[in-house]
């Protein structure tokens, strides 16, 4: 099967969004593809091989997230000019890599909080279907302080539900939350749903957040469940929108701690007894 080529899906996009609500601009130096909206003079810019590498692997299902993505970021945009979205009620917390961008596109910077090594505490404002991070910009509409936002957060993340899906695999169990809602790796956020899994967990409790749309919760009782997580979470970590880390933490006494530092110390006391 010949590979989906960048010109090709341009015009994938074009049937399925149009050509009267937005002008398309593709640089093919930065492989990127700027939209503008025609009515609100504001664009977003995607990056083609990025969705190009989700197609090899996701086919249709990648094209419809990034036209269902493009749709609801210029929803937003509309959705901003009423001022009544501008509520610490909706606020929420967002997990991303640490190497995602510090400031937005105009070079505001975001308001964030440092979580682990690999993962930062990001601020969104929910809009219905999506949000919008929030930066230094946005606090004097929404009249209140960076603390107050990450004290909203903190809050609104515990009433978020946390229903879980349980499979077992070569005698661990992994529990998967996916509610779809835009802030299911935020849970990891959620200390009294992490002490309550714990108490269900019998070996090492693991935690994962691949991506933005999933956290994994594993209960590791053999080496061989360690090996499947690391499959696991790497495969979910290439096919996630908005991919996070595909490192796993362990969780002990309320303390994230990635993996290859538990495997260090493990190795390590092996070799003291030797």
């Amino acid at each position: 099967m010949l590979k989906l080529k960048a010109n090709e899906l341009i015009n994938r996009l074009k049937e399925r969004l149009g050509e009267e609500r937005f002008e398309y601009k593709y640089n093919r130096e930065k492989n990127e593809l700027r939209l503008e909206h025609q009515t609100l003079k504001l664009g977003m810019t995607i990056n083609v091989a990025d969705i190009l590498a989700k197609y090899e692997v996701r086919k249709e299902k990648a094209i419809e997230e990034v036209v269902y993505t493009i749709e609801q970021t210029f929803e937003a945009m509309e959705l901003e000019k009423n001022e009544g979205i501008y509520d610490l009620s909706n606020v929420y917390p967002i997990i991303r890599s640490t190497s995602f961008p510090l400031q937005s596109k105009e070079g505001a910077s975001f308001i964030t909080t440092d979580h682990t090594a690999e993962t930062r505490i990001f601020y969104a404002l929910d809009l219905g279907n999506t949000y919008r991070l929030i930066d230094e910009n946005m606090l004097e509409k929404l009249t209140v302080s960076a603390n107050q936002i990450r004290e909203a957060a903190r809050f609104a993340v515990k009433k978020l539900p946390t229903n879980t899906k349980k499979d077992e695999v070569a005698g661990n169990i992994f529990y998967f939350l996916n509610e779809n809602d835009g802030y299911d790796a935020s849970r990891i956020l959620n200390e009294n749903f992490l002490k309550e899994m714990r108490g269900k967990i019998e070996g090492d409790m693991t935690i994962s957040v691949p991506h933005q749309d999933v956290l994994i919760i594993g209960d590791i009782r053999n080496e061989v469940g360690y090996d499947v997580l690391a499959q696991m979470t790497m495969h979910f970590f290439t096919v996630g929108m908005v991919p996070i880390t595909s490192l796993s933490f362990v969780y002990e006494n309320g303390d994230l701690e990635p993996i290859f530092i538990l495997a260090k110390n493990k190795l390590e006391k092996e070799q003291d007894k030797e």
